[in-house]
């Protein structure tokens, strides 16, 4: 295969292409969100708008988390490194998680002030028709700018980029709430104003709550659904050579999700027959979730979570054919010894290239010499030719 198809290059193009399309779609937000959040802190300003005032602070975060987007971004999308095998798509989690504590602080702080002023009273100051068009314009901006973003956001598939949409999108909606609240206040309900900032103070502290929440989950690595780890367990099970399922665990990285399965074949067979059932298992497993970046599958020759530990050391296969030989002599030349090691005892097949004349190596005799290792489970003989 040439470089330039090699998927170590493709992956490399990949992120570069993500990386370039993440930092186009967050700095075209940023510079939205700077230009509605002067507009609207200027004009909650000078025309008596405590809601609009805050939805400008609240564009103000946005500017915040576009700035902590672009960094976190950058740092995310590198390629795998010897310290990190797995690449650095926790990062881009971190980030998340910091972009949600910082709205949740934000919102906690505008709630209580504006809580405040709700209770003491004496709210006089009606809000004038500029905030009617302010609030407008942000809408339309910001709406725009929250379809934009989780478009890219979904096809990089990036939950950072995407949750920074929905925090655009939170934008949209408090100015829905200034434009419904200052209409209001201007027909002779004042205090709709303030609580409007109320409002839109909740919503930044729910929108940043999920961030938060989602981020914790992943960190600490939640698998996957139960529906989708019986799916993969079925996907598994109904592929041709596996036996059973006895251990699938899920964790999350960003969008990427790891497995490790443990896969029952049947004991008899060659290494790489299993090796190729697990391949198997592998392409199945892609094909029905197309994020799934790592599999790794152990193959085994029986359901070992159901047996206690060995109570006796198994020999290696060097000491098995000491042990042969100090009994029953050097196997033939030719001969191929294969072990099993079955339910904590040792199972041999010795396949002999021709008759032994000596009748050495038969069932009964090296069974007889064998018997009293606490190791020691069977013995079968086959012979070339017969």
């Amino acid at each position: 295969m040439q470089q330039s198809d090699s998927p170590a290059r493709r992956h490399r193009e990949n992120l570069a292409t993500e990386m370039k399309a993440a930092s186009r779609v967050t700095v075209i937000g940023m510079i939205l969100d700077a230009f509605l959040g002067i507009i609207k802190i200027i004009a909650g300003t000078l025309f008596h708008s405590q809601a609009l005032l805050v939805d400008g602070i609240h564009s103000f975060t946005d500017v915040a988390s576009d700035i902590v987007v672009l960094g976190v971004m950058k740092v995310s999308r590198q390629e795998p490194d010897e310290n990190h095998p797995y690449g650095h798509q926790r990062i881009e989690t971190f980030g998340t998680l910091v972009l949600g504590s910082i709205l949740i602080a934000v919102g906690a702080a505008l709630a209580w002030e504006n809580t405040l002023r709700l209770i003491e009273g004496g709210i006089d100051t009606v809000p004038e028709w500029p905030v009617l068009v302010a609030a407008g314009v942000s809408v339309v901006g910001k709406e725009w700018i929250f379809r934009y973003t989780r478009h890219i956001g979904q096809i990089i598939r990036s939950d950072l980029i995407i949750a920074n949409a929905w925090h655009s999108r939170t934008d949209a909606f408090s100015s829905v709430v200034v434009l419904v609240s200052t209409a209001g206040a201007m027909l002779g309900l004042v205090w709709l104003d303030v609580l409007a900032a109320v409002v839109i103070a909740v919503i930044i502290i729910h929108i940043g709550w999920k961030f938060t929440w989602d981020s914790v989950q992943e960190l600490v690595d939640t698998g996957l659904s139960p529906d989708d780890t019986e799916m993969l367990k079925t996907i598994a099970r109904n592929t041709d050579g596996v036996l059973n399922v006895h251990e699938l665990r899920s964790r999350r990285m960003a969008q990427d999700i790891l497995l490790d399965i443990h896969l029952v074949v049947r004991p008899e067979i060659s290494v790489s027959e299993g090796h190729q059932i697990g391949m198997q298992v592998v392409n199945g497993m892609r094909n029905a979730l197309e994020n799934i970046r790592d599999i790794s599958f152990h193959i085994d020759a029986e359901n070992d979570e159901d047996q206690f530990p060995p109570t006796e050391k198994q020999p290696s296969r060097a000491e098995v054919g000491r042990i042969i030989a100090e009994h029953l002599g050097e196997i033939p030349q030719r001969s191929r010894l294969r072990l099993h090691y079955l339910k904590n005892r040792l199972h041999l097949e010795i396949f002999l290239d021709e008759p032994d004349p000596d009748t050495v190596f038969t069932s009964e005799n090296v069974r007889r010499q064998l018997e009293s290792y606490p190791w020691f489970g069977s013995v079968r003989i086959w012979v070339a030719g017969s």
